[in-house]
């Protein structure tokens, strides 16, 4: 059975969670979500593109996603914490909001799983509720579903090569 991805979001809650298991090893699935020539491949929605600028701990990161009509959409945070192949610790902000300072703080975990799997677990913070439920409503989840679909493909070509 194919792995699927779970979004968590408890009501009234300031967090919410995406898990997903995948059939490759811890160290591969750390580094297609901080390689940026990897990240390029798979992450956000299929019908759109993105460039990365990413440099790891301490650092500022920015991606932006362009859709088929040439519009763009901008992340960045800043990477606090990049311990490979277990953890990354992040902001997040998205740039298209009214009023900037919707940060968020992800932490992202890569737990091995026997079998040569791995269960990647990213946990958002949200200043409030309302910010994590625009989130949500946002169509993230969409995007979610078919970047970890493409990281399947790429994490299966990766094994193979």
């Amino acid at each position: 059975m194919k792995n699927q991805t779970e979004i968590t979001a408890e009501a009234g809650k300031q967090e919410l969670f995406i898990a997903r298991e995948f059939e490759a090893p811890r160290e591969l699935v750390f580094k297609a979500f901080t390689d940026p020539e990897l990240l390029v491949q798979w992450l956000g929605c299929k019908d759109l593109t993105m460039r990365t600028e990413r440099k790891g701990r301490g650092e500022a990161w920015r991606d932006v996603f362009t859709d088929p009509n040439g519009n763009e959409y901008g992340f960045h945070g800043v990477c606090h914490e990049q311990l490979a192949p277990e953890r990354i610790i992040r902001t997040f902000e998205f740039e298209g909001l009214p009023e900037p300072g919707h940060v968020c703080l992800e932490t992202l975990r890569f737990e091995a799983l026997p079998g040569n799997r791995t269960r990647a677990t990213v946990q958002s913070v949200f200043q409030s509720v309302a910010d994590r439920d625009g989130m949500l409503k946002s169509g993230m989840e969409t995007g979610v579903f078919e970047a970890h679909d493409r990281l399947d493909e790429i994490l299966a070509k990766e094994l193979v090569n």
